[in-house]
């Protein structure tokens, strides 16, 4: 728990964005899970994917679990507009593969896009 305290560095986008906020739960089973860890670190990850997100204007984004909770933050320019985007992200280049690869670890129906996935969180407290 104390590596968790110590935080994260924050990426510095030089530029005015916008962010969302979105969960997704997973399959409650420990080697799933340990499974889809593994799949989301940076030397298994297959480099399409982030090319892909980076590729339709997403400036950052990171995940965060607890238990079988995900919990992912997306950081955009200003005018990035979501729905064109995950439609472009969609056809994009082994995407719809690595949607229907995760879709073993969430609960999601299958076929799903990541759009349909992902449900976008409200913020109900900003200091």
């Amino acid at each position: 728990m104390e590596e968790l305290k110590k935080g994260y560095p924050v990426k510095a986008c030089n530029q005015a964005v916008k962010r969302y906020c979105q969960s997704l739960e997973l399959r409650d089973d420990l080697e799933l899970i340990r499974e889809y860890k593994h799949w989301h670190a940076p030397e298994n990850r297959w480099p399409e994917i982030p090319e892909g997100i980076r590729a339709v204007g997403i400036l950052d984004m990171e995940i965060y679990i607890l238990g079988n909770r995900l919990f992912m933050i997306v950081e955009t320019p200003v005018d990035f507009d979501w729905d064109d985007a995950f439609g472009r992200l969609a056809t994009l280049n082994r995407q719809a593969e690595w949607e229907d690869f995760m879709a073993r670890f969430q609960l999601t129906r299958a076929g799903a896009s990541s759009s349909e996935k992902w449900t976008l969180m409200e913020r109900i407290f900003s200091l």
